[in-house]
């Protein structure tokens, strides 16, 4: 009897990337300026937990520290199939930037209330990557507004649908 190949996950898009965790509650509480994609620097455990999906973004953020950046309070859970040897699952861990792209983001961070938030972590040709934003926080009437905008654009296509459906 012929054994099945094993079953590979598609990737979302077809330039190869496949999203792991998405942070839809920064994309919420902050108001992103600038996007930036960095490298993630993982252990051999850590990289198997992510390409399983077991990531939490929710309340990680981005630190620079003495010309470094380092990503921080990401949860990577312990790989399921590992021995004695495991990882700590909310460790800072290194991104991988350039000098240049360090400094620009140290100077915006610099500025009253801006941080580096993770937006979403992803995996391109088999490479874990994480996409930060430079974020501002957002002001409780900001966000009231931000959910009657999205509320008044529902109602809209939906208006449109009915009136395609019904022309």
């Amino acid at each position: 009897m012929p054994r099945k190949a094993k079953e590979q996950p598609e990737p979302d898009r077809s330039d190869g990337v496949k999203v792991v965790a998405d942070n839809r509650r920064a994309r919420f509480n902050y108001e992103i300026d600038e996007k930036i994609e960095a490298g993630i620097a993982l252990t051999g455990t850590e990289i198997k937990s992510v390409r399983e999906g077991k990531v939490n973004l929710a309340d990680g953020y981005a630190r620079i520290d003495r010309g470094e950046a380092w990503l921080r309070n990401v949860h990577i859970a312990q790989w399921s199939h590992a021995s004695w040897e495991q990882h700590d699952p909310t460790r800072p861990r290194k991104l991988l930037l350039h000098r240049d792209e360090i400094g620009h983001f140290a100077g915006a961070v610099a500025q009253r209330g801006y941080t580096l938030v993770p937006l979403r972590l992803y995996l391109k040709n088999g490479i874990a990557k994480v996409e930060l934003g430079l974020a501002k926080g957002r002001r409780r009437y900001d966000k009231r507004q931000v959910i009657k905008e999205r509320e008044a654009a529902r109602e809209m296509g939906a208006a449109i649908r009915r009136r395609m459906k019904g022309g």
